[in-house]
């Protein structure tokens, strides 16, 4: 997750990337561990299929966006692949959670706009022209709070525990936000700087989302 203007791989922080590898690697053993428990209802495997896809092609591209060395021109096509992961990463986490937590219209239309919110992210990505950093900042948060208008309807139907997991990573997410689209914080630019704490606060908010999968979703599929 970067923007095509930034210096060569051997100039960035020394840890860029690694912390994504390493929730790659994570995300596979503990969806495959999902999907299996999934197998015995009727709905649940393609629930999280989209689900451990989603994110998986969130912290895959990024891996490989920011760890393997990159010819100008592919290096572009990366940063714009690797921006719109992130919208598929968060309309396949609300995919089993508005399924499972929603009902009727609520349901719908938290699906729609989830979807339809990605597809405008991703589509923005192809523009001929570079988009701001602060714009797509606020596509992403709009995008990730977008089953907030459902809020009683979602504590309903997720209970406490659920709600809380899946706020508590709209929050993460939102942090990680604010951070790329300000540079800051910026503790070890050599080693460890910005765009390593927003990439943290991405593994912390999909870790929520997938605590709450693994634990509230699907015990109600």
């Amino acid at each position: 997750m970067d923007s095509v203007s930034e210096p060569p791989l051997l100039l960035k922080p020394l840890l860029r990337g690694w912390s994504h590898v390493v929730a790659l690697g994570v995300l596979l053993v503990l969806g495959s561990l999902l999907i299996g428990r999934a197998a015995d209802t009727a709905r649940g495997p393609g629930l999280m299929v989209i689900y451990v896809l989603g994110t998986a092609a969130m912290f895959g591209v990024s891996a490989a966006y920011h760890r393997l060395r990159w010819s100008p021109r592919a290096r572009v096509l990366m940063s714009k692949f690797d921006h719109c992961t992130i919208f598929l990463a968060i309309a396949g986490a609300y995919t089993p959670v508005a399924v499972v937590g929603l009902s009727g219209n609520y349901q719908l239309v938290v699906l729609c706009i989830s979807w339809g919110g990605a597809v405008v992210g991703i589509s923005l990505q192809w523009l001929p022209f570079h988009l701001p950093r602060w714009l797509f900042a606020a596509v992403y948060v709009l995008v990730g709070w977008s089953a907030m208008f459902a809020f009683t309807q979602l504590y309903n139907g997720l209970g406490p525990l659920g709600f809380s997991l899946i706020l508590g990573g709209g929050v993460a997410y939102t942090i990680g936000a604010l951070v790329y689209a300000l540079k800051r914080p910026d503790p070890w630019p050599q080693v460890f700087g910005y765009h390593e704490v927003f990439h943290v606060f991405t593994i912390i908010g999909a870790g929520l989302h997938f605590a709450a999968i693994y634990g509230v979703v699907l015990s109600k599929l």
